[in-house]
């Protein structure tokens, strides 16, 4: 068989295909081309995966070098290409779809084509010349898809990982100084969306920025999952044609070489069958995306209106809102970012059934878990990004709108219980909501304190809780007995 110009060919056990000449990749990935046009997106779009591939197959030659298992000189070959592409060389070439058949085949076997093209490059031979490199007796040795494949997911969602935290901790921060610009903003509270007692709208900020860094430490928490790994397990966890010394050999140099804590799983035939450290990541992501969505609700609602709704807060305004609708500028960034959080909840069950369908001693579905978890890491990172940039920075407060609600609600007689009584708060209460008429002036009105009681106790540090200066007594509050 002849190959057509422009091509060369190259067989496996299969037969002979023809695979463009100057690609990277070869047989094994023109076959998953073919078997898999489903994502129409390559692994390539995951750069951290991809560096993570090569760093898996950095560690396994210097191992494989290391027990004896591979020459020095090809050793030295691969672990030169693997440290091109770890620095982002050749991504492009990664072209599997994310979506495959295989437990991971394909991408595995597109890594040790690439790498192997790569290194024969360096060597000064032709691609394809497997008589000198060999995809798989070289780069692939003392290896499985099955131990190589999450690895690299594992050690990719670390690195992912790290982006998103790094964003989380900024929009964290972004929160914290508008809760310090507004510090001393009084507003309504509510609960079940209807009026509660007073709060300040720094209080309200400072509870987003909370709740973010208890997700910022929950993610943090799942490096531990990560860092076990089943590395030199082979095909099914008893380590078969790896020499003895290889799998702590190869687990201690991916440890040095990604600078993460990677530990060998205590049981390689579990690990290699388990997709729980997956589960429970995509359970921290998907806690902290759902929050995240939550605040954006609270956004959504207290910028409402703005002349018929809350009108509480003003969202910076980023584009047009409608096509009909003169003026109108909708939250569109707390939408897309909501938007984020919907595709990690459904991925969250894509996983669970992946992790569900594993059978016997291998999870042949973790080309969806991988891709689910890559594309909601980065889809999180950049959805931190710009509501952070976007939305967060330039929110300002209506305060003359906010400190008219304060004004008028009853819900400031709860500030005064401990003065005049639950009973007469309620009555109160009642009068204010049919007449209209200001709870200050209608407990001054009833003899219950002196005006400069009331105001002193409806004070804004009073009434949000800052100040926890200890009540003092009725009987110093009530107005004097008129003649």
């Amino acid at each position: 068989m002849q190959a057509s110009p422009g091509f060369r060919l190259e067989s496996d056990s299969l037969g002979t295909v023809e695979v463009p000449e100057n690609a990277y990749w070869g047989v094994h990935t023109k076959r998953a081309l073919d078997n898999f046009p489903i994502a129409k997106r390559p692994i390539s779009v995951y750069p951290d995966f991809v560096r993570a591939l090569a760093q898996v197959k950095q560690a396994c030659a210097r191992a494989n070098v290391e027990v004896g298992a591979l020459s020095a000189e090809k050793g030295r070959w691969i672990d030169e290409a693997c440290t091109r592409i770890i620095q982002g060389a050749r991504h492009e070439e990664f072209v599997v779809g994310v979506i495959q058949g295989g437990a991971g085949t394909s991408t595995n076997m597109n890594a040790n084509e690439v790498i192997t093209n790569v290194a024969l490059e360096i060597a000064g031979y032709d691609k394809g010349r497997y008589d000198i490199l060999h995809p798989i007796d070289d780069v692939n040795r003392s290896q499985s898809t099955n131990d190589t494949y999450p690895t690299a997911i594992k050690v990719g969602l670390a690195f992912s990982l790290r982006h998103l935290t790094l964003e989380l901790r900024l929009l964290q921060e972004s929160f914290s100084h508008k809760s310090d610009e507004f510090t001393n903003v009084l507003k309504v509270g509510r609960t079940q969306l209807q009026d509660a007692v007073p709060m300040t709208l720094g209080q309200e900020f400072h509870g987003f920025a909370t709740t973010l860094g208890e997700d910022y430490d929950r993610l943090m928490e799942t490096l531990t999952l990560l860092a076990e790994v089943n590395l030199g397990a082979t095909a099914i966890g008893t380590g078969i044609t790896a020499d003895p010394g290889y799998a702590a050999a190869a687990v201690r140099h991916l440890s040095e070489i990604t600078g993460l804590n990677i530990q060998s799983a205590p049981d390689l035939i579990e690990s290699t069958s388990d997709a729980g450290a997956f589960m429970s990541f995509s359970g921290s992501l998907k806690r902290s995306a759902i929050k995240l969505s939550k605040i954006c609700n609270d956004l959504r609602l207290l910028s409402s209106g703005p002349q018929a709704g809350f009108g509480e807060i003003n969202l910076p305004p980023m584009q047009a809102g409608s096509s009909i609708m003169p003026g109108k500028v909708n939250p569109v960034i707390p939408e897309a970012v909501s938007q984020v959080a919907y595709a990690i909840a459904g991925n969250d069950v894509a996983i669970t059934m992946a992790a569900e369908g594993g059978q016997l001693q291998l999870n042949a579905f973790e080309p969806v878990i991988a891709h689910s978890l890559f594309q909601g890491l980065a889809w999180m990172t950049q959805a931190c990004w710009t509501l952070r940039v976007n939305c967060i920075d330039g929110i300002t407060a209506n305060e003359d709108r906010l400190e008219a609600m304060v004004a008028s609600s009853v819900g400031v007689i709860t500030a005064l219980i401990p003065f005049i009584g639950y009973t007469e708060a309620a009555k109160i209460a009642k009068v204010a909501l049919s007449t209209g008429h200001p709870v200050a002036d209608l407990v001054v009105a009833a003899g219950l304190m002196t005006r400069e009681a009331v105001t002193e106790q409806l004070q804004p540090s009073k009434l949000s809780g800052m100040d926890a200066a200890a009540p003092v007594p009725v009987t110093d509050l009530k107005a004097e007995p008129s003649e």
